[in-house]
């Protein structure tokens, strides 16, 4: 009976072995080719019309409405409200992409935002496998067009991303949008630096598990310096408050990790990642395990 008992715990613990090492598929009730669109809800019906058929979908998709009172409630703890303005023009569409496929960005009249802030911070706020459009009228920054894809994308797969993720993934975004300011203004190649540095930060807050100010700070520094980036005080001050919220949020790193390798197009070069110190971590640990295994086993047999 405690024979049978050792082999039980040792098949579950294989079982949460493998479970932790393959991806899961959170989103299985999401269906391949779903468009959900999001319209600023300050849109004139014209051009309403104009942005549905610039995205090239029929007037019956399925649509909602991002009001200028969701851009303030997720982007007001970070960035000043005559900055956040008082309309919501920019809109998103958000179509359902094979599983395992990653994430296509694309945008229009987007002027600070670069396609990869937008993949970073959607892929932090849970957004995976799927093609992301965003646009607007007139050229806007684009910081609030993150409120739609994730509204879209809730909509399309009927998961709802908590409150907390949300908050997180603007504040990404807002804070990437300051640091590209530190690169050197709103070009797309300091865009795209300040999205690798953030993706970098991540990895580097997953793998340290960081637990003081000071120590989030060495990071924030360390990963500025590999990147040859210069950043100011009060920009490091504010990431070290993003890193805490980030950690805070025990997001899974293997899973963001293994969307950022399936960006499609230019984004998979600009945010490359290199998950092997996680899964060297995992299979030091697998090793072990079936170490363990192979000790009771040969210490079981000698007891006959």
């Amino acid at each position: 009976m405690k024979l049978l008992s050792k082999i039980s715990l040792v098949s579950l613990s294989l079982l949460t072995a493998l479970t932790l090492a393959l991806p899961t598929g959170a989103f299985a009730d999401a269906v391949e080719g779903d468009s959900v669109v999001t319209l600023g809800k300050d849109l004139t019906l014209q051009q309403q019309e104009s942005i549905l058929a610039e995205m090239k979908v029929p007037n019956n998709v399925n649509k909602i409405y991002v009001t200028n009172q969701e851009e303030h409630q997720y982007l007001g703890k970070y960035m000043s409200a005559a900055t956040i303005g008082t309309r919501a023009l920019s809109s998103a569409k958000i179509t359902i992409a094979a599983p395992g496929s990653g994430i296509s960005v694309k945008t229009n009249n987007i002027t600070t935002i670069t396609d990869a802030m937008y993949a970073n911070a959607a892929i932090t706020a849970g957004v995976r496998d799927a093609d992301i459009y965003v646009t607007a009228p007139i050229r806007v920054s684009g910081t609030a067009g993150l409120t739609g894809i994730i509204k879209a994308f809730e909509k399309a797969t009927g998961k709802q991303i908590s409150e907390n993720q949300k908050q997180v993934a603007n504040q990404e975004i807002v804070r990437t949008q300051d640091i590209a300011k530190d690169i050197g203004g709103d070009s797309q190649a300091a865009g795209n630096q300040a999205a690798q540095f953030m993706n970098n930060l991540k990895q580097e807050i997953a793998t340290q598990n960081p637990q003081t100010p000071q120590e989030y700070k060495d990071i924030i520094i360390n990963v500025a310096g590999d990147l040859n980036i210069n950043l100011n005080q009060t920009t490091i001050n504010q990431l070290v408050t993003y890193g805490q919220a980030f950690a805070g949020l025990n997001i899974d790193y293997s899973q963001l990790s293994d969307q950022i390798s399936k960006l499609r197009g230019s984004l998979g070069e600009v945010l490359s990642v290199d998950p092997q110190g996680f899964f060297d971590t995992i299979f030091e640990w697998l090793g072990s395990l079936f170490s363990t295994i192979g000790d009771f086993f040969t210490s079981s047999s000698s007891q006959k």
